[in-house]
């Protein structure tokens, strides 16, 4: 089977040549007979334990050498030509300022909207840009205006510490009834689709609830599309948190069929710091507030839904670098790769000592982060301490999350530049601790 070419860097374009010779390119299948189908359904699996060409791609990025950097869900690290890219735009904005802002950026904004629109599979109209995914997400809980007094309002531990927030900001403002649930651990398909139609059944108030499609705290991957589906059938409106989605799965927007999304591009994507998107699905947009009131541009537009002020014009134009850099690679590519190395370090050690694993080994629910403990030791200092002791024994960063239900967890968090060696470090440090 033939790897990954090795020619990282073809100095056109953003500069990476990456091509998947398995029957990939651009982490799209190549056009072939259904007799070929196979091979490109099983490529990225191979690709993924392709150590040399990973290690080309993890060139293209300026990495720190002060620890073993495993905490990569905060922000991701743009590659070098993305960051040149960064660079070469800043530069332009810097040099011509309002001369270019009010006479030529309308129209590269919008270029750079249709490529993620593309992307995503929507339509450009429907995308809206913002500063991160928190603000797309409480822009669409604060804007969401079908609620009445006593409605309910479904969220769950998995979801993101400021969404919850809001969610629970609806009881002042709207009246609502906010209405938690504490998903099951350990978690599987089935019995996350089963732990939402038991809430909805037993509260028929519920007409808006929160899906996190990746979970920051353990990396937790949800079957967004079944639950939204049950969700539909009984009338009540999903918005959708993809921030640690979009880049690291494999997926369009329709694949979900939620209405209402949320999406970051500083995460997975590799554009720089400061860049999210909103989805409104157009024939919902009734149905998102304006920010306060304030219209701009059509009404018929999603970005008639956001008002950010002054926006950092040189993100907005690198993203279609980062997308180009990053489908060079292809997200098929990308999702078994990070997979690849959650696997290495997460199963080996699932039934290893006193560590507790805190994601399922079904490839469905898995990606790039998983969260570990050490069983019983479930309080916020108790994994402070932990991600400390990796830190200072061992020289490996991670983050310790908190709100689960079940309790506290160090989040694990590898990206395209970790190496295998990384991760047999995190192991042996792991088997330390853990027989302890």
């Amino acid at each position: 089977m033939n790897g990954m070419s090795r020619r990282a860097v073809m100095g056109a374009g953003v500069g990476i040549g990456l091509t998947l010779t398995t029957g990939i390119t651009a982490g799209k299948p190549a056009a072939a007979s259904p007799s070929a189908a196979p091979a490109a359904t099983t490529a990225p699996r191979v690709l993924a334990g392709d150590e040399a060409a990973w290690a080309d791609i993890a060139r293209l990025y300026d990495t720190t050498d002060e620890v073993v950097q495993l905490e990569n869900g905060n922000w991701g690290a743009m590659a070098r030509p993305v960051l040149e890219a960064y660079t070469r735009h800043l530069g332009v904005v810097n040099r011509r300022t309002s001369f270019y802002s009010r006479r030529e950026f309308l129209p590269d904004l919008i270029r750079a909207r249709n490529r993620a629109a593309t992307q995503l599979g929507c339509q450009p109209e429907e995308l809206a840009f913002t500063r991160g995914a928190t603000e797309s997400l409480l822009g669409l809980i604060s804007g969401y205006n079908r609620l009445r007094p006593g409605d309910g309002v479904l969220y769950a531990d998995l979801d993101y510490d400021s969404m919850r927030q809001a969610m629970g900001w609806l009881k002042d403002r709207r009246g609502a009834v906010p209405i938690t649930l504490d998903l099951p651990l350990p978690a599987s398909w089935q019995g996350v689709i089963d732990a939402y139609d038991q809430a909805l059944a037993a509260h028929p108030s519920i007409r808006m609830m929160l899906l996190t499609h990746v979970s920051h705290r353990t990396g937790l991957v949800l079957p967004v599309a079944e639950i939204v589906a049950l969700a539909r059938a009984r009338g009540v409106d999903v918005i959708v948190d993809s921030a640690h989605a979009w880049g690291q799965l494999d997926f369009r927007l329709p694949d979900l069929g939620a209405d209402f999304v949320g999406l970051t591009c500083q995460k997975w994507i590799g554009a720089p710091m400061g860049l999210g998107l909103t989805y409104i699905r157009r024939d919902r947009l009734t149905d998102i507030d304006p920010v306060m009131g304030i219209v701009e541009g059509r009404p018929d537009d999603a970005m008639s839904r956001v008002h950010t002020g002054t926006s950092d014009i040189a993100a907005l134009l690198t993203l279609p670098d980062a997308l180009d850099c990053h489908d060079r690679i292809g997200t098929p590519a990308i999702e078994a790769r990070l997979r690849h190395l959650r696997d290495r370090w997460a199963e080996p050690l699932r039934d290893y000592g006193a560590i507790e694993i805190l994601t399922p080994a079904d490839p469905r629910m898995t990606c790039a982060i998983t969260s570990f403990r050490l069983k019983g030791r479930t309080s916020l200092a108790d994994n402070k301490a932990l991600a400390k002791e990796l830190l200072d024994n061992h020289r490996i960063f991670t983050v310790d999350r908190a709100g689960l239900a079940s309790g506290a967890c160090v989040r694990v968090t590898p990206a395209l530049f970790t190496g295998t060696r990384d991760i047999d470090r995190l192991v042996d440090a792991l088997r330390i601790i853990g027989r302890a």
